[in-house]
């Protein structure tokens, strides 16, 4: 006979005492911030514009405002918790609409219409849970990895067809699940791809993509080891390559190493008290934007282990200086991060509206909860005040998709 019942389960002296701080802890900061509430837990985020897009355990992913907390948009359609999403945008194809791309433990990926909502195609991708899917636009190919060991090139030159992605190309040199991707693009046919495992080897390659042979060839080209086992979360830009571990650190590499062999040594990695989980470089975001916006932003790291986040100044790499912890916002692991630029009304002096662009972070946890921080305010924080209203609960909180069993293996491969 099955059971969801926790309680009829052996479970650690440990494991009860966590829950116990987990519910205390829930209740004490139920008022903290300015919260959306989730009916399931988000595994992955992205923010574009005043909108955010979750993939979460119920085997869905969620468009929502992000000014108002309501969802826009659900997508339906793939059997288990949906793991990893990405969007796809065409830069020489304005009028292209944006594509939506999930991966899920169904090991399929789905893409989606973004305007109608409507599914386009669904690719079963690999043989075990997708973990990562990583757009590469300019090169016209979508990157896949999975708890399979593998890394996987399909073919996105036609991605409104209706039949599943074709493949071009394979690369299975690791040994254990591939949970990140990133990328640095050097021209519509070449780029360096970087994949990182779950025992921390971050692996180097060189992509070639041919579009008449329809292949995308990959050449191995070197390894980074800056971390004992897995890599949660991974971003390259501005040759800075930013990794989040289990291991408890989070590590700035240059790739490829500058000539002055001075400036190419890595600064020591910054330690955590426990798993680092999720990271933002403004460094990167900030490169794209007005100067006087990326010159507030581009000093600062946001780095997250269990339901804490912390800031950094790393305006000076190798003397990193850890400005704040925020511990109040969530009760469970933070599990991703992002940048939002918030347009706020102001007034001027002569009386005229002004739309004025500010900085946010958005934090989300297996609390089931996204969090809306003023960076500013994380920098500086204001005193104690209660939930503003504009603070919204999505939908209704509805009984879990999954197992007790099933919650337990989340909660493992989210750890790895």
């Amino acid at each position: 006979m099955q059971t969801t019942d926790a309680n009829n389960f052996f479970r650690a002296e440990a494991d009860l005492a966590t829950e116990e701080a987990r519910k205390k802890k829930a209740q004490r900061t139920k008022d903290v911030g300015w919260s959306i509430e989730l009916p399931a837990k988000p595994l992955a985020i992205y923010v574009q514009g005043n909108e955010l897009w979750t993939a979460q355990s119920d085997a869905v992913v969620r468009r929502l405002d992000l000014e108002s907390g309501k969802v826009l948009q659900v997508y339906k359609g793939h059997t288990g918790p949906v793991t990893t999403l990405c969007l796809w945008e065409d830069d020489y194809d304005k009028d292209h609409p944006i594509l939506l791309i999930s991966g899920s433990w169904d090991k399929t990926v789905k893409i989606w219409n973004i305007q109608t909502r409507a599914l386009l195609s669904t690719t079963s991708a690999h043989t075990d849970f997708v973990k990562c899917v990583f757009a590469i636009p300019q090169l016209k190919i979508l990157v896949t990895s999975g708890s399979d060991r593998i890394v996987r090139f399909w073919d996105m030159s036609e991605p409104m067809k209706s039949t599943p992605l074709s493949s071009i190309g394979i690369l299975s040199a690791h040994t254990r699940p591939v949970q990140c991707l990133s990328v640095d693009v050097h021209s519509p046919t070449s780029a360096t791809l970087y994949s990182a495992d779950s025992m921390g080897v971050i692996m180097v390659w060189d992509l070639e993509r041919d579009y008449e042979g329809k292949r995308c060839r990959g050449t191995q080209v070197g390894q980074l080891n800056a971390h004992r086992t897995g890599i949660n979360c991974m971003m390259y830009g501005r040759g800075q390559l930013w990794t989040a571990s289990s291991d408890e650190s989070v590590a700035l590499q240059y790739h490829p190493p500058p000539p002055d062999a001075a400036s190419s040594k890595a600064p020591p990695p910054l330690e955590h008290p426990a798993a680092a989980k999720a990271l933002l470089p403004l460094s990167l975001p900030a490169v794209s934007l007005p100067e006087d916006l990326a010159d507030a932003i581009d000093a600062y790291l946001i780095t997250a282990y269990s339901d804490t986040l912390r800031i950094y100044d790393v305006s000076a790499p190798h003397e990193p200086e850890l400005l704040r912890e925020e511990t109040d916002g969530h009760w469970h692991d933070v599990i991703g991060l992002a940048l939002w630029l918030r347009g706020v009304d102001v007034e001027l002096s002569n009386g005229g509206p002004r739309t004025r662009v500010e900085p946010w972070i958005v934090s989300a946890s297996l609390d089931g909860t996204i969090q809306r921080w003023r960076l500013a305010d994380l920098l500086n924080p204001p005193p104690k005040k209660s939930k503003p209203a504009g603070a919204a609960i999505v939908e209704p909180p509805q009984e879990s998709l999954m197992t007790e069993e099933e919650e337990r293996e989340l909660a493992e491969l989210m750890d790895e």
